[in-house]
């Protein structure tokens, strides 16, 4: 499993994909991308990146990791012009669908999904930033060990992202209640709050603002994320109203709030004070690799480093 940098196409200049373009140009490698979007051409253009049609892009170099970053409904019909062979990854925020659209449309192709925890509520090129993805868990969801993986894990750590393996189920099931459920929560509240009149609104601050802060993102993008979720929100909602419910419960019957309250102040320090993390190492050309990569992100952990075929890890 040699060690090889590869240049690196995009297709799909957004926030996470020019952010992508930019942060693969500053670690020294060969970059390119492409985008429907004619406004986030123009802008990567007047910054000095080489932005081309989606075919051209595709066809320049066979060896190129072309990274996917497009809405998930976009996937299909851009996967119809993937070249048999590309080396194939994707930032898409859900991995079951995806892994099953490329099976479908590109089964050819030699794909690992990705998906960097990362973002903010802007959209477009001018929110992208080549540091975006400093400090952030970058999941992967691999169907085997090999040298393609290599190449994905290696690009999202010189991007300063460290590296989570898993299986597309738990990913989705995962970031169901980490990330999709808190956007329809943050939309709930954003409603309830504009609900309460200008009142309401001029005395919102801090707390309402944080809670309501990627209600702020456009609205389509939301959309795309959590319905293409939709199973493993479906649970995490559940949760959530049985929490609530359990809450109005409480608050109607004796008017207290205390295991609601508590309980989500044990969930918070579980976040802030997790773990000190121990050092291991994965060779990963021995059999059984894919399977101790996938347990290192079951129990949290996560790849720091590359070294050959030898995966730098910590683990909770």
């Amino acid at each position: 499993m040699m060690c090889c940098v590869r240049s690196v196409c995009v297709i799909g200049l957004g926030l996470i994909g020019g952010s992508v373009l930019r942060g693969a140009k500053a670690a020294g490698r060969t970059v390119w991308g492409a985008t429907a979007s004619r406004e986030d051409a123009d802008r990567a253009r007047g910054e000095g990146f080489e932005v081309v049609s989606v075919e051209e892009a595709l066809g320049r170099d066979p060896e190129a990791l072309v990274v996917l970053a497009v809405p998930l409904p976009a996937l299909p019909d851009l996967l119809r012009k993937v070249p048999p062979g590309t080396r194939l990854t994707d930032v898409t925020s859900v991995k079951g669908p995806v892994h099953d659209a490329v099976h479908r449309y590109a089964p050819q192709v030699r794909f690992v999904g990705g998906h960097p925890m990362a973002g903010t509520s802007r959209s477009g090129w001018d929110a992208g930033s080549a540091t975006l993805f400093g400090g952030a868990a970058w999941v992967v969801t691999p169907e085997e060990a090999d040298d393609h993986l290599n190449d994905v894990m290696r690009l999202a750590l010189d991007l300063g992202a460290h590296v989570v393996p898993t299986t597309p189920e738990e990913h989705d099931e995962a970031v169901a209640r980490i990330s999709h459920l808190p956007h329809i929560l943050a939309a709930v509240l954003a409603a309830v709050g504009a609900g309460g009149g200008p009142l309401a609104l001029a005395l919102a601050a801090g707390s309402f603002g944080d809670g309501t802060r990627v209600a702020g993102s456009r609205p389509e993008l939301v959309r795309a994320m959590c319905e293409g979720n939709r199973d493993a929100l479906l649970t995490a909602v559940d949760d959530a109203l049985g929490r609530l419910g359990a809450a109005r419960g409480s608050l109607a019957s004796t008017g207290g709030l205390a295991k609601t309250i508590d309980a989500g102040h044990e969930g918070r320090n579980a976040l802030v004070n997790q773990p000190q993390r121990t050092p291991v190492t994965i060779d990963l050309a021995k059999p059984g690799a894919l399977a101790a990569l996938r347990n290192l992100g079951s129990r949290g952990g996560r790849v720091v480093g590359l070294n050959g075929s030898t995966a730098t890890a910590e683990t909770s």
